[in-house]
């Protein structure tokens, strides 16, 4: 039986973000199992999430239960277990994100099935935040977002691009297809490698099975949509190295980046554990200390309530998609999945995440146009 005191502080601390147990709202909660408090208060975060993948509660609006929950800054209130704590030690003591365990999270996240994606993302297979501004449907947006990249490194025909993380390689194949340009996209996603160049064949694209850190040769611009969320705060100055080798002196470099409003070396456990192994959200201060002396940062654009909207309507699609998702996968990765993209919606609602696009230089270089709208 669930102790009388764990259910006193959870039933508190909800009340102080104007969140009601077995209340009216669509944010309210409604308990199904009393053993929820006990294990909210040992396991915090993944507590959580791993008790409502368990059926042990419900929520009408998981998105704006999140969003108040993180309003009120109660992940800070509610320490968990030594678990937890053993989990911080392990990021301070090792890289986490090290060559050899980068194939983690390909395995664990973007391998899962390209059904899955094909029903849940736009027809060019984005699985990055969209660009809303004039435009009110998916596809659109996603492309907005593709050119907004595309006016930002200045591109131009037969411009040598390389890509770093390149998932399906939508980019590479609308920079391609609009502005002929030549593109070189690198990822550790064999599920995602292998689709990506059937989509892409006939056009000057190539696709590699390759870790960013084995990026090889010269260009004219060197781009990343969505991979800094997996290089880990031990290897942003990696990262920039990387980009510094293989970015031609008067060239442009380019990041697309979800982005958090302080400096840590952990990320949500539950994200961790069932998401995004060994992720991790960059802060401006890390970013910005990583460039220093090898880049100029000639643009900095946050658009983070964008997000929000693409993970409503990736949602919108998974829901509408379900029936048919649900021959391969089971109910409890619907809880997860469901659990994933909403309370990911209420972060961004918050504004406990942003979404950064960053264009960058080599010092001396003659500043590009970097075109925002």
């Amino acid at each position: 039986m669930a102790s009388q005191k764990a259910e006193h502080i959870v039933r508190e601390l909800l009340d102080s973000a104007n969140i009601e147990i077995n209340g009216k709202n669509p944010w309210d909660i409604h308990v199904n199992n009393n053993r929820f408090y006990d294990r909210v208060i040992r396991g915090a975060a993944l507590g959580l999430g791993e008790s409502y993948m368990d059926g042990w509660w419900e929520c009408e609006s998981l998105d704006g239960f999140i969003e108040r929950i993180l309003r009120a800054d109660l992940e800070s209130k509610v320490q968990g277990s030594w678990e937890m704590k053993l989990y911080y030690l392990r990021s301070q003591l090792f890289n986490l994100q090290k060559r050899s365990r980068s194939h983690r999270v390909a395995r664990k996240h973007y391998d899962l099935g390209n059904d899955l994606y094909r029903a849940m993302l736009d027809k060019r297979l984005n699985y990055t935040c969209a660009y809303w501004k004039n435009t009110d449907n998916l596809d659109d947006a996603q492309e907005a977002k593709l050119d907004l990249v595309c006016r930002k490194i200045n591109i131009q025909p037969d411009m040598r691009i390389l890509e770093l993380g390149c998932g399906w390689g939508s980019f590479a194949k609308y920079a391609a297809e609009k502005y002929g340009a030549h593109v070189v996209g690198l990822n550790i996603s064999k599920e995602q490698v292998e689709l990506g160049r059937k989509l892409c064949k006939g056009l000057p694209v190539e696709l590699r099975l390759q870790d960013y850190r084995e990026a090889e040769g010269t260009y004219d611009a060197v781009v990343s949509i969505g991979i800094m969320e997996h290089v880990g705060y031990r290897n942003y100055r990696t990262y920039m190295e990387t980009v510094n080798r293989c970015l031609k002196d008067e060239g442009v470099g380019f990041f697309h980046t979800i982005g958090g409003n302080k400096s840590v070396t952990t990320v949500n456990p539950w994200t961790e554990k069932y998401i995004f192994p060994d992720g991790l959200l960059p802060s401006i201060a890390q970013l910005g200390y990583a460039m220093e002396r090898l880049f100029v940062m000639e643009d900095w654009h946050n658009f983070g309530p964008d997000y929000d909207k693409t993970l409503m309507a990736w949602y919108a699609n998974f829901e509408e998609a379900w029936d048919e998702l649900k021959q391969g996968y089971d109910e409890r990765f619907y809880r997860m999945w469901r659990f994933y993209l909403l309370s990911s919606a209420g972060g961004f609602r918050a504004r406990s995440t942003q979404l950064w696009q960053v264009v960058m230089t080599k010092p001396g270089t003659k500043q590009p146009c970097c075109r925002v709208s």
